[in-house]
């Protein structure tokens, strides 16, 4: 009996430094590669519009440091770019390697929804931010005008509120932070 054995290829953090800077976009999950284009301009604009507000208020609070498309390296088989971060001074202190890069989860991250039922799925389920400690995961979708907000709850993040055009956007971990949703779509 002749059996087949097929192994997976487990990428590593290490096999993204071969590949070439052509604007692509690569992430590893669990050892899997991910390769997604640059995004919609409508999704870029979101990100920005969403990135400016977290950043005016963490100008104005001085309690930490907002970014747009960081890479997150968890280790070896993890390493993913989500669109926004934000970190608390705290933590930020923690979590940058000597490179500059995040090598943890900061309190919050932002992903800005890309087209595809391939990319929704790993935004919405595959990135390893619940098991990875984020307290806050917004995901935004710009088609729809709306942004589901996940908070920590008892070890994991849980939907917390669905919010729509007319709604306004706040959070626990950033007092007196507050966007109009409205904004960031138009």
């Amino acid at each position: 009996m002749n059996q087949q054995i097929t192994e997976r290829v487990r990428w590593t953090t290490a096999d993204l430094e071969l590949f070439p800077d052509n604007g692509n976009r690569y992430e590893i999950i669990d050892g899997e590669l991910f390769v997604t284009r640059a995004p919609h301009w409508n999704h870029q604009q979101t990100c920005i519009r969403i990135g400016m507000v977290l950043e005016t208020w963490s100008q104005a609070t001085k309690l930490g440091r907002t970014a747009v498309t960081p890479g997150i390296i968890f280790g070896d088989n993890d390493n993913v770019i989500p669109d926004v971060v934000w970190a608390s001074n705290e933590r930020l202190a923690e979590l940058l390697d000597e490179a500059g890069h995040l090598t943890a989860a900061p309190e919050l991250v932002i992903e800005v929804l890309s087209s595809g039922v391939e990319n929704e799925k790993r935004d919405k389920e595959l990135k390893l931010y619940s098991s990875r400690g984020v307290r806050e995961y917004w995901i935004i979708d710009w088609r729809k005008e709306q942004i589901e907000v996940y908070r920590r709850e008892q070890g994991i993040l849980k939907l917390a509120a669905t919010l729509f055009k007319d709604d306004e956007l706040t959070s626990p971990i950033l007092p007196g932070f507050f966007c109009k949703i409205a904004s960031l779509f138009t």
